[in-house]
């Protein structure tokens, strides 16, 4: 049975979804106003890899993953930049599906809109007045009354006497308490705007998501997902929204990754170590890319470095290694096999993905071994499983041979024949010169071949 780390309850739990066979998944996504960086890749791989797995054991799954398009940084960038909001905004969607799809993510089952949500969202604040849980103030703006909600606190295990003013809550002189924060914005001079009962304005980020993930998955759903940062105060906000709106539990499990850190810092804009996926993508392969997030457990934080990444890429260039020259046939995962069963076993145990990878190493040294296409299957539709390996291992290993000027199949073939006439001199500038630009020849009984270095 699976078991996963419940942010919730702060323990490993046994997975029952409130419906057999069926999966009812919410992630938070990206506020579309700039390129995706790192921890947005991390954010995206770990869900990924999530969807896949409970598909992978027979769950129907439905993904939901949502899209901020309207935002007080959105309206800050098109003015910046002289742009429409809706040009901005579909212009980084687009950019976004481009990375996520070099990075071999699988587009979610829905990804909703926040402008396309409005209405729910006006739905939801005149239920909360009407309950007593929100009001409006002086200036406009509705807020929450956190204090009137029991349980808050109930996710991040902070107390209301914790959460002092001026240190993680906004003061507000508008509000009736530090704590509450705002569901309804009233507008501005320039900014966007809706009609409300409350005058013109637009939402507050928080109720978004409490209006996205009820509208597509029922106000009961089995897993929300997000990266560590929104644990507090945006999850906690969307108990707190959602389950006073609908008496009822928002979602029954509560799955948060990592951090991103850069060089053991915290990757921040303001030091100077902050990378866009386009950025990492110029100088390493996206497969690199997703097999390095994979091959640390997702709720650990993930370390990037060029160290690390280089590392990276030798491990994955030592499976590709395994596979290479051997005929694969497709065929059913027999999980009797002893690193099937233990691949089977990691995930199952809160998507332990660095023991299924340790697995798979186990599977390429067995292959190195006996050259055997079982082996070579097992190892590919198990890697397949968490999006790794499904490439032709010499495409992998020579990489994009677009990006260089070199003739290497012609200076291969000038080697072979300056060998041929014991022209050693001239072999070995040949590989010299190759060595020097990033291209490692192989010879074997087969022939020659080359990789990147």
């Amino acid at each position: 049975m699976l078991k996963l780390y419940n942010t919730l309850t702060r323990s490993k739990q046994d997975f029952k979804p409130i419906q057999p066979n069926q999966v009812k998944m919410y992630v938070c996504g990206m506020t579309v106003y700039d390129f995706c960086h790192l921890g947005h890749a991390r954010v995206m791989v770990v869900f990924d890899m999530v969807a896949r797995w409970l598909r992978a054991t027979g769950y129907q799954v439905t993904y939901v993953r949502n899209i901020t398009d309207i935002d007080d940084k959105i309206i800050k960038r098109a003015n910046e930049n002289n742009e429409t909001i809706q040009s901005l905004t579909q212009r980084f969607i687009t950019a976004m599906d481009e990375d996520s799809a070099k990075l071999g993510i699988l587009r979610p089952d829905l990804e909703p809109r926040a402008t396309e949500h409005v209405q729910g969202m006006l739905d939801m604040i005149s239920k909360l007045i009407d309950k007593g849980f929100a009001y409006q103030a002086q200036n406009g703006d509705v807020f929450y009354k956190v204090r009137r909600f029991n349980d808050y606190g109930k996710l991040s295990g902070k107390s209301l006497e914790d959460l002092r003013a001026g240190e993680r809550v906004e003061v507000d002189s508008f509000k009736q308490d530090p704590l509450d924060f705002v569901l309804w914005k009233s507008v501005k001079p320039g900014e966007p705007y809706w009609e409300s009962p409350w005058g013109n304005g637009r939402p507050g980020w928080h109720i978004e998501c409490s209006v996205m993930s009820a509208a597509h998955l029922g106000q009961h759903f089995d897993i929300h997902g997000g990266g560590q940062d929104l644990q507090f105060p945006h999850h906690e906000n969307e108990i707190a929204q959602s389950e006073a709106t609908h008496d009822c539990t928002m979602a029954n499990y509560w799955m948060h990754n990592g951090f991103v850190r850069v060089d053991d810092e915290k990757m921040s804009k303001s030091l100077g170590n902050f990378f866009t996926i386009r950025e990492v993508l110029e100088k390493y392969d996206p497969e690199v890319v997703r097999f390095f997030i994979l091959r640390a457990h997702y709720r650990s934080p993930l370390n990037y470095s060029d160290k690390h990444l280089d590392d990276a890429k030798a491990s994955l260039t030592r499976l590709y290694t395994a596979l290479r020259g051997i005929k694969v046939d497709a065929c059913e995962i027999d999980w009797q096999q002893p690193q099937a069963a233990k691949f089977q076993a990691a995930m199952n145990d809160d998507f332990n993905t660095p023991e299924a990878i340790a697995a798979l190493f186990e599977l390429a040294n067995d292959l190195n071994k006996d050259k055997s296409a079982t082996t070579a299957a097992l190892l590919k539709q198990l890697a397949a499983i968490i999006g790794l390996l499904q490439r032709d291992p010499e495409s992998f290993m020579q990489g994009d041979t677009g990006s260089t000027s070199l003739d290497i199949e012609g200076m291969i073939s000038a080697r072979i024949a300056a060998k041929t006439a014991k022209n050693y001199a001239e072999a070995d500038r040949i590989r010299k010169a190759l060595s020097e630009a990033g291209v490692i020849l192989e010879d074997t009984p087969q022939g020659t071949t080359w990789r990147r270095a």
